[in-house]
């Protein structure tokens, strides 16, 4: 069955097409010009993935993510046209799964929209088969279960942030490069994008730092990446 995508934006001819380009690429595409619109639409017809631009008229962007994060859970890939990082990595806080910015190739358009998708409907990155369950001092990863606990305490993390955690207690106490993180946890389609890193480490910090403006457990290692330091119980 196609996967349903909503294509949110006040540009008519920009909805048009983004239509005709999705259906021809084999989704089944519905659009909306307005916030309100598309949370009524998201309501009926729960679609696979929404493609939501930050400056709608009336209720914007950011406001139509809180809302479809909080009551529905729906992959979202904010549009911007504001080059400023704030506006990016403030829509990333608030639950978007990616963000492109205006004006886009729509090949572009597509990978990320397929990145998202996989990531989305497959429970996040597969570690590999011959790396299975971590074990860092106190820190306790199995993948087959998709658990985490410190100390014997269970964490509540998302996919990615499984992921990236993962990713960086495979390698305890050594450094893991920004990029290589990328690569590992979102994919070749975020290469260039430190941003999403950078946020789901903050994000991390908060669940397993007991103060995460001082970390002990994730250092940044300036102009390198990330180390995970391995604490014992």
């Amino acid at each position: 069955m196609a996967r349903r995508i909503l294509a949110v934006d006040d540009d008519a001819l920009l909805r048009r097409s983004l239509a005709f380009n999705l259906e021809r690429s084999g989704f089944n595409v519905q659009t909306a010009a307005n916030a309100e619109d598309a949370l009524e639409i998201s309501r009926q017809i729960q679609p696979d993935l929404i493609i939501l631009d930050i400056g709608l008229p009336g209720m914007d962007g950011l406001e139509a993510l809180r809302q479809l994060r909080d009551g529905m859970g729906i992959p979202v890939i904010l549009l911007t046209a504001r080059r400023r990082e704030l506006d990016e990595v403030l829509g990333l806080e608030l639950g978007a799964d990616d963000y492109v910015t205006k004006p886009f190739d729509f090949d572009v358009l597509l990978a990320h929209i397929k990145a998202v998708l996989r990531r989305t409907h497959s429970g996040g990155a597969n570690p590999p088969e011959t790396e299975r369950s971590v074990q860092a001092g106190d820190l306790f990863i199995d993948p087959d279960a998709h658990s985490v606990r410190i100390a014997a305490k269970e964490l509540d993390l998302s996919p990615r942030e499984f992921d990236l955690l993962y990713a960086l207690a495979r390698h305890a106490d050594r450094v893991v490069a920004t990029e290589e993180l990328l690569a590992q946890v979102w994919g070749a389609e975020f290469e260039g994008q430190p941003q999403v890193v950078y946020v789901h480490i903050r994000w991390l910090r908060e669940k397993i730092e007991i103060d995460p403006m001082n970390p002990k457990r994730i250092l940044t290692i300036r102009a390198r990446g990330y180390k995970y330091v391995t604490q014992e119980a």
